[in-house]
């Protein structure tokens, strides 16, 4: 199959596929997806596939309108709120599924649902035209960092796929918020772009942050929660702000070189700008998850790096999502002076 990358301005193509029940990965303002038409059990067959994605860690449905939520989900006055304050935008509403609206392919076999109406106008365009929501687990290999960029996608996906609608860097960089409203407590599964906080004050009440841990035979409630996720092949270690000095001093001692990942005032502190193997991520929070994907598959792609580097930011709600997905990436892995000087 040969993979197409197709330009925002013209979507009849990638319609034309995705009502054929071929897959047709898409922008958001998170990630890129990895589109097909969520009431097509075949088509969503093919996103496991694609991706070699277990069959057990269930799909969040994107849509066009809140409304058409209301065609497979349980919408509660909750949801509605979050609905309201939140979308189109980084949020994924876990709700109790309608019976028999949608594949258990879609939903892990459970009986609850994910969706979210991504902030993304060229996306909404494309479910408008499909006609249908779509299913859209982000458009990679099951396991690695996460697409920002069409290019990413064509690496990891091309002639698995059909195309790829190419509507630039997505802005955000991580993946949704995920929070459950299918249980008596609100609870974020997932961390990203929009924080506790703020979700609590639309709620007016708390919120539980849910660190659970999945077993082996247990499904998932969101994705992210049971299997490695947003790793590259090479070994990641977080460092703490305090450590930077003696990561770069046993990084120049290596025979191969290895990768930097950190903020724009860590790079002039230690005067690192404009040096091979550095990526800077930028002066605040929302640049370092916008180009901590894209860096981790940066080094991920250059076959003489063997490790990478990447800064551990403070632990505050702003920086929840990215801190998730770098511990995830790292497999909990901190440079340790002692071990590694």
């Amino acid at each position: 199959m040969e993979t197409k990358i197709w330009q925002a301005t013209d979507l009849s193509a990638a319609v034309t596929a995705l009502k054929r029940g071929r897959l047709v990965a898409f922008p958001t303002e998170t990630v890129y997806g990895l589109g097909a038409d969520a009431f097509n059990e075949k088509a969503v067959s093919k996103v496991y596939a694609a991706k070699g994605r277990p069959s057990d860690n269930p799909l969040i449905v994107h849509v066009a309108t809140p409304s058409q939520v209301r065609d497979y989900a349980q919408v509660s006055e909750q949801a509605q709120q979050l609905m309201d304050a939140f979308w189109p935008g980084p949020l994924t509403i876990i709700l109790p599924v309608v019976p028999d609206k949608l594949s258990k392919l879609v939903t892990g076999g459970l009986q609850t649902v994910a969706s979210r109406l991504p902030d993304n106008a060229v996306t909404r365009q494309l479910i408008n035209a499909v006609g249908s929501p779509l299913v859209g687990p982000s458009a990679n290999t099951s396991g690695k960092p996460s697409p920002t960029i069409a290019e990413h996608v064509y690496h990891d996906l091309h002639g698995k796929i059909a195309g790829v609608v190419d509507d630039g860097a997505t802005k955000i960089g991580v993946e949704s918020t995920v929070i459950d409203l299918s249980t008596d407590s609100p609870a974020i599964l997932r961390p990203g772009k929009i924080t506790g906080p703020e979700i609590e004050a639309v709620l007016g009440g708390p919120v539980d942050s849910f660190e659970h841990h999945v077993a082996a035979d247990e499904v998932p409630k969101a994705p992210g929660m049971k299997y490695r996720h947003y790793a590259p092949d090479k070994d990641v270690y977080m460092v703490k702000e305090a450590d930077w000095t003696q990561a770069i001093i046993w990084a120049q001692g290596q025979l191969a070189p290895v990768g930097l990942m950190l903020p724009d005032q860590l790079v002039e502190k230690h005067q690192l700008a404009g040096m091979d193997f550095v990526w800077p991520l930028g002066e605040n929070d929302a640049s370092a998850a916008a180009k901590l994907f894209a860096g981790l598959r940066n080094f991920d792609d250059q076959p003489m790096v063997k490790t990478i580097l990447v800064a551990r930011l403070a632990d505050t709600p702003a920086n929840g999502a990215y801190n998730n997905r770098l511990n995830k990436a790292a497999g909990g892995q901190y440079f340790d002076v002692a071990e590694f000087m």
